[in-house]
């Protein structure tokens, strides 16, 4: 297929960006391509966009154009239904369901859209096949910014996708303007303005009567901007324009092109000002909306002073009409008055049916003051676009709704729900103060209602208040509330107050608050409340006694997690997921939100979706992806005030520098966590920070100190109920009891687990229970234990784990005299101790080797004036001071090298002396000091 060239003879001064769009549609003949220009207003996209479009259509491909519209930004898949208009014969060739899809996205089906991901693959298989059909597809997408968050979500995946075969995707979008397009990775190239040269050419080709000293003042005065050089002409009347009359002083740039526009309107007749009014505020640029909506007495024929102004294009093929510019809609939009842009809503209201989101969005326009009915419509649009995964766009339908509320009640109980869905969804806590203060004061009754105390406990529980104030603020409106017969928009927020009182069970971490939560549910549940509630209770609430009867029932969410749309119900599975590692599965839905909240969506969900995935990331050894995640997650906390939930990043960062031997950083992290916990009463806290300890102690050898730790957390032979993290310390408590000689509080714990049925929840947790109970047997090496616990299916998914498992092996193989066999475990738990860079255990696990006879490399040596420093040292004074350097104390030390203290410090003397330093922290300087 012969080039796309791109050579038009009618841009000037634009070779260089003629250039860049010439090989980016020669790279999507090959494998697909994605770019977006950008650029001031007026500085030349669309004539770009124009150009391409004309090209490419010579050389081949078939050109779809899609139009971003201000007042239809709102409305999800608005943008994308442009497209599919266009390529409506190609969709019942498709697969069933796909096909089934798009006409749900078409609003040609009942059933509500499928999520994001399936449309995406829907509308990727239809391109796929117009393309192999008819040839190469260019989607041209002109005001970017303007097109809608669904659409734009859909086009930016297929934009970005390695396999999207012949097909080019070109948009634009003006510089400062939020584009979803713009913000999810697509290339960007910066159209800038032309130069004088070009200027004054592109002035001269236009106006060629124009005197030169005029051209020369409009150049100057337009500063490339190609609109504004070929606007600015057109106030000038030719005396002006030849020189023979004088010009005004200043020409304001904006201000002259908004007169342009406004005055090229305002010329047209009021009947085809009214049509171009449907136009806009329809957003679809189908002429038979047009029609139907258009009471003048010519139809479409009205349109025709609009086409020969040159503002508007209409093609009666494909009835589409199309604004040559949008600061055309914009003059549209200014120079029309509120009672005709009310009728105009009001027309566009009555060529949509029943029930259609459209229509209640329209009326809403249309309405004067208070209007109860239409404020229904809108509070039920609401909670659809929600279902669709739409947060942000439904709070803005509810805020609206609760505008045109005749009562105080209805007004208050709206602006309380959308209190709290923006706290528990959308994630901006500041502004839920200001609602709920609103809905106060339109129905000071109203305050106790479930929207407003679920918002209520949300800031509590974030801000300065406690765990049994959110408990008893979110009972006593649970058991105070009423149901309406409708059930179905309240159930919505139902399920929004169950997830906020299970997280205040969960952080207040005391069983007497899940008791009271499951007492609630029994008697206030209502019918239509979906099965996931009692996953969530048995998966994450209480594993250790209740997962197993729900595990099939979650396995099976997990699985249908890419065809589910709603973030809150993905947080839900996910969540159930967190403590009987099933969270792998769900990465890509957690992603998905991620992603979403990135882009202006749910932003509360996408905080704790990034911080599953960082704890799923953690148990994965992927620890610098955790210090990733969770920096970004902590940031999102610290701007939109989630204090509680930033509580779980801070966590899982001490737990890597727990791991990595950076004792500071954990101590810090954990008591911050016990100084914010404490006076608020979450017990969860507690428990983190003492993990964290936990684990910086037995990286250190210190296993007095690490039982001490985790014998606050753990009652040997019991496992309780409501706690889940006990599933996460079981191997610590082994391990610290065992070492410290109290290996009966260790079988006895084990065999609390065993019980319980613990090891049949999920194969980490059966290598876990089989190494804790090998740890815990005192009077020889079970073997089979061990090597079992070794051996487990698909044991690198957790490798630190797995790793600590072979370095308490490998000791007890040593001590044994099995030093050939120690090293192969010992050999392996180095390895991927130093992969994780956790040093402290590298360390422990390289004592070991060389307590056998096995040599180790030290660390890396650094060099001074030409001589290695360690070549002064033995190789048992090089090990001492490495530790030493870490901060260790001489007995730490003699532990992990299983030497007195007192030879530990006849090696640090021999180390000062050849260093020539007198402290550890001059002994730290010495080693790790760069080259002179």
């Amino acid at each position: 297929m012969a080039s796309a060239s791109l050579t038009s003879p009618n841009l000037v001064g634009r070779s260089a960006e003629l250039a860049v769009l010439d090989r980016h549609f020669d790279t999507a003949l090959a494998r697909g391509a994605a770019l977006i220009l950008t650029g001031e207003a007026g500085v030349g996209k669309t004539a770009l966009l124009d150009a391409a479009a004309a090209r490419t259509s010579e050389a081949g491909f078939r050109v779809l154009r899609i139009f971003g519209c201000p007042y239809q930004k709102g409305i999800g898949f608005s943008a994308l239904n442009q497209l599919l208009l266009r390529l409506a014969e190609g969709i019942p060739a498709l697969p069933g369901w796909q096909a089934e899809t798009l006409q749900a996205v078409r609003g040609l089906s009942e059933e509500q859209p499928a999520e994001l991901l399936a449309i995406t693959n829907a509308v990727q298989a239809l391109l796929t096949r117009t393309a192999t059909e008819t040839g190469p597809l260019a989607l041209i997408v002109d005001d970017a910014a303007w097109v809608d968050r669904s659409s734009a979500t859909v086009l930016g995946t297929l934009g970005r996708s390695p396999h999207a075969g012949p097909i080019a995707l070109l948009g634009a979008s003006r510089t400062g303007d939020e584009s979803l397009l713009s913000n999810i990775g697509i290339p960007e190239y910066e159209v800038r303005p032309l130069d004088d040269t070009a200027a004054d050419e592109l002035v001269a080709d236009r106006f060629p009567a124009m005197a030169a000293r005029v051209r020369r003042r409009l150049v100057a005065e337009a500063r490339g901007n190609p609109l504004a050089l070929l606007e600015l002409p057109v106030p000038l009347d030719d005396l002006q324009q030849t020189e023979w009359a004088t010009l005004p002083a200043v020409l304001p740039l904006t201000e002259r092109l908004k007169n342009v526009f406004s005055t090229r309107v305002a010329a047209l007749p009021a009947a085809t000002r009214k049509l171009l009014l449907l136009a806009v505020l329809d957003g679809s640029g189908e002429l038979h909306i047009l029609q139907r909506a258009s009471d003048g007495p010519d139809g479409l024929g009205g349109l025709s002073p609009a086409e020969r102004a040159g503002l508007v294009q209409v093609d009666g093929g494909a009835g589409r009409l199309e604004f040559r510019h949008p600061l055309t809609r914009s003059a549209v939009m200014d120079l029309s008055t509120s009672e005709e842009r009310r009728w105009a809503h009001r027309a566009l209201a009555a060529e949509l049916p029943e029930g259609s989101e459209h229509r209640a969005r329209h009326l809403a326009d249309a309405a004067v003051g208070p209007d109860d009915q239409v404020a229904a419509l809108l509070h039920e649009a609401a909670y659809s676009t929600l279902r669709r995964g739409d947060a942000v766009a439904a709070i803005t339908t509810l805020l609206r709704a609760s505008e045109l509320s005749a009562t105080g009640t209805d007004k208050a109980r709206r602006l309380a729900e959308a209190a709290c869905l923006g706290a528990n969804i959308t994630g901006d806590l500041r502004n839920v103060r200001a609602l709920l203060d609103n809905a106060g004061h339109a129905d000071p009754s109203g305050v106790g209602s479930l929207a407003a105390a679920t918002a209520a406990a949300s800031r509590l529980l974030n801000g300065e208040g406690d765990v049994d104030t959110a408990h008893r603020l979110l009972i006593g409106a649970i058991e105070t509330h009423e149901w309406p017969g409708d059930g179905e928009t309240v159930e919505d927020i139902f399920r929004e107050a169950l997830n906020t009182l299970l997280l205040v069970c969960f952080y207040g971490g005391r069983p007497e608050l899940w008791h009271s939560f499951e007492d609630v549910v029994k008697r206030r549940r209502p019918p239509t409340s979906g099965r996931l509630l009692p996953v969530i209770l048995g998966a994450f609430g209480d594993p250790a006694h209740r997962a197993l009867p729900v595990l099939d029932r979650l396995d099976h969410l997990v699985r249908g997690l890419h065809q589910q749309t709603d973030p809150v119900r993905v947080f839900g599975v996910a969540l159930s997921s967190t403590y009987v590692d099933r969270l792998p599965g769900c990465r890509s839905a957690l992603r998905r939100v991620i992603d979403d909240g990135r882009d202006g969506g749910a932003m509360a969900l996408a905080i704790q979706a990034q911080f599953l995935l960082a704890g799923d990331a953690y148990s994965g050894g992927q620890w610098d992806e955790v210090l990733a995640m969770t920096e970004e997650g902590l940031g999102w906390c610290e701007t939109y005030d989630y204090r509680l939930t930033a509580s779980t990043g801070r966590f899982q960062r001490g737990l890597v520098a727990a791991a990595r031997g950076d004792g500071a950083a954990a101590r810090e992290i954990a008591d911050r966590l016990v100084s914010w916990g404490n006076p608020r009463g979450l017990g969860a806290l507690r428990v983190y920070a003492s993990h964290i300890r936990a684990l910086s102690a037995l990286g250190d050898a210190d296993f007095e100190a690490a039982h001490r730790l985790l014998r606050t957390l753990v009652t040997p032979g019991e496992v309780p109920r409501f706690m889940p993290h006990a599933l996460w310390l079981l191997l610590d408590f082994a391990e610290a009891a065992a070492r410290t000689d109290r290996h009966e509080e260790a079988a006895a714990h084990v065999a609390a687990f065993r019980r319980a049925d613990i090891p049949s929840i999920s194969p980490r947790l059966a290598m876990l229970t089989d190494a804790a109970e090998a740890m815990a047997t005192a009077d020889f090496i079970d073997h089979d234990l061990f090597e079992a616990a070794i051996a487990t299916p698909g044991a690198e998914r957790w490798p630190f784990d797995w790793a600590r498992i072979c370095l308490a092996y490998g000791e007890r193989l040593r001590r044994a005299k099995a030093g050939g066999a120690a090293r192969v475990h010992l050999d392996a738990a180095l390895g991927t101790f130093e992969r994780l860079g956790a040093a402290p255990w590298s360390a422990r696990a390289a004592g070991e080797l060389r307590a056998s006879g096995i040599p180790v490399k030290p660390l890396e040596p650094v060099e001074s004036g030409g001589r290695d420093r360690y070549a002064l040292l033995t190789p048992q004074e090089r090990v001492a001071a490495q530790l030493a350097a870490t901060g260790l104390t001489n007995k730490q030390i003699a532990t992990r090298l299983f030497l007195s203290p007192r030879t530990v410090a006849a090696h640090l003397r021999s180390v000062f002396r050849k260093l020539n330093v007198t402290s550890r922290g001059g002994l730290r300087d010495a080693l790790t000091a760069p080259m002179p």
